[in-house]
C-alpha cells in the first residue's frame, strides 16, 4: 500500500507521446514534480473531459516544472488511436502511459478490484521521488486541473518554506500560517 511521504514505486512503461511510442520510467523525471494521472479507460465519457482539462493547463504545469503522466490500463496503440480520433484527446502533449499488465496500477494501489481498470486517481510525487498527495475519486466524478495546480503550488511553497502551512483555499501569494502555540484556539 502506498502512503504519503513514502518513496514512489518505480516503473517503466510504453507511452504515446506526440504520436510516437517511447518507453519511459519514473526515474526519467527525477528532479521534477510528477503527477501520475490515473484514469479508468480510453474511449469513455468523464475521462476525456479530465484529460482535456489537463491538456488545457499543461503549459502552466510545465512553467512550474511539473510533468503529467496519464496512465490507464489501455495499450499505447489504443492511446494513439484515441488521440487521432478525439478532438479532446488530440490536444494532449503529455505522455499517455500504457499499463495493460496492471503493474503500475497495482504498485500504486489504484487497480479497481475485478475490473482490470485503474481508479480515477491523482498522485503527486516530489522531485526526490516521494509521494506528497494522493487523491482518488469515484468513477462518475471528474477532477479539476486548477485545483490540482493549487495543491501543487501549496506543496512547492511548503517545500521552499519549512515551518509554514497553507490554509484551506490558499492560493499562491496569499497569507500562510506559522503553526505554533500562539495560534491554538485563535483560528
Amino acid at each position: 500500500m502506498i502512503k504519503l511521504n513514502s518513496k514512489a514505486p518505480s516503473f517503466k512503461a510504453m507511452a504515446m507521446i506526440d504520436k510516437e511510442f517511447k518507453e519511459i520510467s519514473l526515474e526519467d523525471y527525477k528532479g521534477k514534480f510528477v503527477v501520475l494521472f490515473f484514469y479508468p479507460a480510453d474511449y469513455t465519457f468523464v475521462c476525456p473531459t479530465e484529460l482535456e482539462d489537463m491538456a488545457d493547463n499543461y503549459s502552466k504545469l510545465k512553467e512550474m516544472d511539473v510533468e503529467i503522466l496519464s496512465v490507464s490500463t489501455d495499450t499505447h496503440f489504443v492511446h494513439l488511436a484515441w488521440h487521432n480520433e478525439s478532438p479532446s484527446i488530440g490536444k494532449i502533449k503529455f505522455p499517455m502511459l500504457a499499463d495493460p499488465a496492471h503493474h503500475i496500477s497495482e504498485a500504486y494501489d489504484v487497480l479497481r478490484d475485478g475490473q482490470g481498470v485503474a481508479d480515477r486517481a491523482s498522485i503527486v510525487i516530489d522531485p526526490e521521488g516521494v509521494i506528497k498527495s494522493i487523491e482518488i475519486t469515484d468513477e462518475p466524478i471528474g477532477r479539476n486541473a486548477e485545483e490540482l495546480i493549487r495543491k501543487i503550488e501549496a506543496l512547492i511553497f511548503a517545500r521552499e518554506n519549512p515551518g509554514l502551512a497553507c490554509p484551506a483555499k490558499w492560493k499562491k501569494g496569499e497569507k500562510t500560517l506559522k503553526p505554533g502555540a500562539d495560534l491554538v484556539g485563535k483560528l
